[in-house]
């Protein structure tokens, strides 16, 4: 969340104990993200005093990231008040770290042959991300955005800002990264925390254009960090065709269901199931 607090004009407030998050963008009406709390019987109020933060700024109220058991929480709260729909595009990704690691069998033909390439033709090393490395992985950073027209795209921009922010605070943060040098330079960069006793979640990959380097760069950073962990969580597509297909072609063991969240009262009953 501390990564994208700009990009997304993030904000937050403890109402009864409850953490309330809102996010945005400069040119669209805000949301909320399901309230964090421990007592559901306190819920209902919540949800009420949010509601009228919105109505008295005369925004239509909106709730994204809702798993499935939020959804259930919600509707005993307020029954009958949301209609749900699937966010398809911000559903995670949920990955066997082994199956990350290993890349074996015929699906994972494709994989291990670029992996190849690279290894016979890019004589690299791997390395975990250190205060030293910080300064190289922003200019890789850089020059990745610079391949990419310049981040002029909002998107790109955000998470290009996004990115320096996170490795200028890398060690407060307590996450961890991985690099892959090609004469000590920084062809690719990676890095991510762990989210659970289960699983890690991988926020960002980036690198070069070059075969076979963000095969490497994955399966070297599960393999040296996240080893002993069962599942690794690579986060959702935002409905990017490429970026989709890159992550289905990793062969997801589960996906983890979002959906957002809207009154009844602004959109009809008989409209819930749209």
């Amino acid at each position: 969340m501390y990564m994208w607090r700009n990009g997304y004009a993030i904000e937050w407030a403890v109402i009864d104990d409850f953490l309330c998050i809102k996010a945005g963008f400069p040119d669209t009406p805000p949301y909320v993200l399901t309230p964090f709390g421990l007592d559901d019987s306190r819920l209902g109020g919540v949800l009420d005093k949010l509601m009228d933060y919105f109505r008295q700024h005369e925004y239509p109220f909106s709730l994204k990231g809702v798993s499935v058991e939020m959804m259930e929480r919600l509707q005993k709260a307020k029954p009958g008040l949301f209609c749900f729909r699937e966010d398809r595009n911000n559903c995670d990704y949920v990955y066997s770290t082994e199956d990350l690691i290993q890349l074996a069998g015929r699906k994972y033909h494709s994989k291990q042959n670029n992996i190849n390439y690279f290894a016979k033709n890019y004589p690299y090393q791997y390395a975990v991300i250190t205060p030293e490395l910080i300064a190289p992985c922003m200019l890789s950073a850089r020059e990745w955005c610079t391949a990419h027209n310049g981040c002029e795209d909002v998107g790109l921009k955000r998470e290009y800002q996004a990115i320096i922010d996170v490795l200028a605070n890398f060690q407060q943060l307590g996450v961890r990264g991985g690099a892959i040098l090609l004469d000590d330079k920084v062809a690719a960069f990676t890095f991510g925390e762990q989210l659970n006793a289960d699983m890690a979640v991988i926020h960002i990959e980036k690198g070069l254009n070059i075969r076979g380097l963000y095969q490497v760069i994955n399966q070297e950073f599960c393999r040296q960090a996240w080893p002993d962990l069962p599942y690794v969580n690579r986060e959702e597509d935002m409905g990017i065709e490429g970026l989709r297909r890159a992550k289905q072609s990793y062969h997801p063991v589960k996906m983890v269901k979002k959906y957002s969240a809207v009154l009844k009262e602004r959109r009809g009953a008989q409209r819930c199931s749209e």
